[in-house]
């Protein structure tokens, strides 16, 4: 497994933790860490079923507080889970766009929309 801190090839296992999960030592940074590090599921005493059921239900558009209700979670929990799911999902984004090799960046419509909402702006005032 690669080290998820420093990105070192080759860890050794080093033990479990309580919950029956291994834990990993990389030789290089000198760092212990568990398979679920740096994950939606890390420090979380919920469950992969619950987290997917609690991402599927915002993706479809329920409000929060009915997610709370509908899994039985904490309404603090749901937040923090769909934030961290955010946050993840930006810097994956991100990553990949980053990867893109263009020329040329065509942004008409993009401009339009702002075009016409400066428009509407100052009609209004």
């Amino acid at each position: 497994m690669e080290c998820r801190l420093c990105g070192h090839s080759k860890t050794h296992k080093h033990g479990k933790m309580s919950n029956g999960h291994q834990r990993y030592l990389c030789p290089v940074c000198k760092q212990t860490f568990s398979e679920s590090f740096d994950t939606l599921y890390y420090w979380r005493r919920v469950s992969p079923q619950q987290v997917q059921q609690v991402l599927q239900a915002h993706s479809e558009g329920s409000s929060l507080r009915g997610i709370s209700r509908i899994t039985g979670l904490a309404y603090n929990t749901v937040v923090s889970i769909t934030r961290a799911s955010s946050t993840k999902t930006q810097l994956v984004h991100n990553h990949q766009v980053e990867q893109v090799e263009t020329e040329e960046v065509s942004a008409d419509e993009m401009w339009s929309f702002v075009s016409k909402n400066r428009s509407n702006a100052s009609r209004r005032n």
